[in-house]
């Protein structure tokens, strides 16, 4: 029914390209029908050479002429249909990862949360490379092979029955072997592909953390774990090459039987004058041409076998249950920047509570600082408030305006955020400064690199602002690619401001100048600092201090050391 599910959704991708779809049916047809005709045009060339001295060449030698034109037309054809069939495969292909690129980009948050990097990007790459090259033979395999069989059955019953059905019978019972081999390496394909996807994830997170790896003294452990896990995908590789490696050579050995008894059955009914040497000979031709397709088919079987796994992981995104659809609600436009949270109860696992009945009040232009220890909720309050996860229960309201009741992307614009995690891109510094502004200008791409004091640095890079930075800014300092993901939020000109322990990674003498960029940059603006450098948050108009989801104390930095609780706990830790 899974399978059935899957063949149905790569039909609708097919089915998508009815241009191309067409062209190879047609040139397929012709193909095969050349095909078909050539072994009865040689059989006749071969009825006139009757012996030694008795050979008609005059029609010998129109039959090869004859043979020859076929020959070149089904050769055109045949090169038509692969054209088609990869032009037809591209565009499917091409499409099959926008929609799933696509999709993923609408996936929840909680999705991310339980997959790895590396098991997605799989699906994109690895995944859909299967299913193109299954593709690609598969669709002119299938179509050709059915024209070859029919026609080649049809034109064996028209030459003699009886040899026919002997051909039949063989041919049955090499597909019924076939099927059994490849139900085993069918399982073992699908689990091949789901290891490919683990393998992919965790060098993925191991090549990203390599400095955590190596400060830890983790190397070996984890090429323990690496060797686990190839040592698997090794098993599992091995186990459907070895049912796959018997499908070939078993039909090949039925299939000669089939060689065989026509052979045999053909002479005979050629001594008892029943058939001539040319129609033994075409009658052969086309049991050849009949078993081929079907030889064919079980050795590309281990390949759509594999197309098929890599095609269910794929779809498997398309019923995930996506972000609600916002389209009908209506934007919000942001002018003061006030935001309350009432009531609100969250958690991201339902046995686990995390944030239960919190209430803020963050008036418009208050800068609101939330501190606490590991795991307290602060980085959640910032998911909550920019929608990636929606409560359990209660209200929050920006402007007065529940951010439930109008378009995500909208309430999303009004926010300039600055994380822990830095995320650059390849390319220039310019154009990872102006991701914050579509169509920003180089006069606002400066001016913005200035205020979060990154313009120096920048200035003495090889080629400035046009210099090339490589995948997740490997060329960049730790500091150097935060000032850049500074200089990005500040040029989105954001309401709201989030600051997400936005200074970890930078020195004292860095920091220092970035505090100075974030108080210019959050005068007039509603701004959320989280962090555990109190140091960075003693100038903030409102502390809330956070442990286990809950607010337990809240005022002015002056005012919480004066009440010699948890935060004074904290900041004298």
């Amino acid at each position: 029914m899974k399978n059935n599910k899957t063949l149905s959704k790569l039909n609708s991708y097919i089915a998508g390209n009815r241009k191309y779809l067409v062209l190879v049916i047609i040139s397929a047809l012709l193909a095969n029908i050349f095909m078909l005709v050539a072994p009865y045009i040689s059989g006749r060339a071969i009825d006139f050479i009757k012996g030694e001295n008795n050979v008609d060449f005059p029609m010998v030698a129109k039959f090869i002429g004859i043979l020859f034109a076929v020959y070149v037309l089904n050769a055109l054809f045949t090169w038509g249909m692969t054209v088609f069939t990869n032009a037809l495969s591209n565009h499917s292909i091409e499409k099959m990862r926008k929609d799933a690129f696509g999709k993923i980009s609408k996936l929840p948050l909680k999705f991310f949360d339980g997959h790895s990097h590396g098991d997605i990007i799989s699906r994109l790459t690895n995944d859909i490379d299967a299913v193109s090259e299954g593709l690609l033979q598969g669709i002119t395999q299938l179509f050709s092979g059915i024209v070859t069989v029919v026609g080649s059955l049809v034109l064996m019953f028209l030459l003699d029955w009886r040899i026919t059905l002997c051909v039949i019978v063989i041919t049955i019972i090499c597909i019924f072997v076939s099927k059994a081999i490849a139900t085993n390496s069918g399982k073992m394909f699908r689990l091949q592909a789901q290891t490919i996807g683990e393998l992919n994830g965790y060098v993925s997170e191991t090549v990203g953390n390599l400095k955590v790896v190596k400060a830890f003294g983790y190397e070996d452990k984890s090429s323990e774990v690496f060797g686990e896990i190839n040592a698997r995908l090794y098993d599992c590789g091995q186990k459907a090459q070895f049912y796959s490696s018997l499908v070939n050579p078993t039909t090949r050995y039925i299939n000669n039987l089939a060689y065989i008894s026509v052979g045999v059955l053909g002479g005979l009914a050629a001594l008892a004058g029943h058939l001539s040497v040319g129609i033994i000979s075409s009658f052969l031709i086309y049991a050849t041409q009949f078993a081929r397709p079907i030889n064919d088919m079980t050795s590309i079987l281990t390949q759509l076998q594999s197309a098929q796994a890599a095609a269910a992981r794929i779809f498997a995104l398309g019923e995930i249950e996506p972000e609600t659809p916002d389209e009908d609600r209506p934007e919000i436009e942001v002018k003061n920047g006030e935001v309350t949270f009432k009531d609100v109860d969250f958690s991201y696992n339902k046995d686990k509570e995390l944030i239960k009945d919190l209430n803020i009040v963050a008036k418009p232009g208050q800068r609101v600082a939330i501190v606490g220890p590991t795991g307290a909720g602060k980085t959640t309050i910032v998911n909550l408030l920019m929608n990636f996860y929606g409560v359990d229960n209660g209200t929050i309201f920006v402007d007065g305006q529940s951010i439930d009741s109008v378009q995500r992307d909208s309430l999303r614009k009004n926010f300039g955020m600055v994380l822990q995690d830095t995320w650059l891109f390849a390319g220039t510094v310019k154009e990872n400064i102006a991701y914050g502004k579509e169509g920003a200008t180089d006069e606002e791409i400066i001016n913005a690199a200035k205020a979060a004091s990154a313009h120096g640095f920048i200035k003495r890079l090889p080629n400035g602002y046009d210099t090339m930075i490589t995948e997740d800014g490997g060329n960049l300092s730790s500091g150097q690619k935060q000032l850049l993901t500074i200089a990005r939020a500040m040029l989105s000109d954001p309401k709201i401001l989030i600051l997400d322990e936005a200074t970890s990674n930078v020195d004292t003498m860095t920091e220092q100048r970035i505090q100075k960029a974030f108080l210019k940059m959050m005068e007039g603006r509603t701004s959320f600092i989280i962090a555990h450098r109190l140091s960075t948050i003693r100038e903030a108009d409102l502390i809330l201090v956070m442990d286990k989801g809950r607010i337990i104390e809240q005022g002015t930095h002056n005012e919480l050391l004066a009440k010699n609780g948890f935060y004074t706990k904290l900041y004298n830790s």
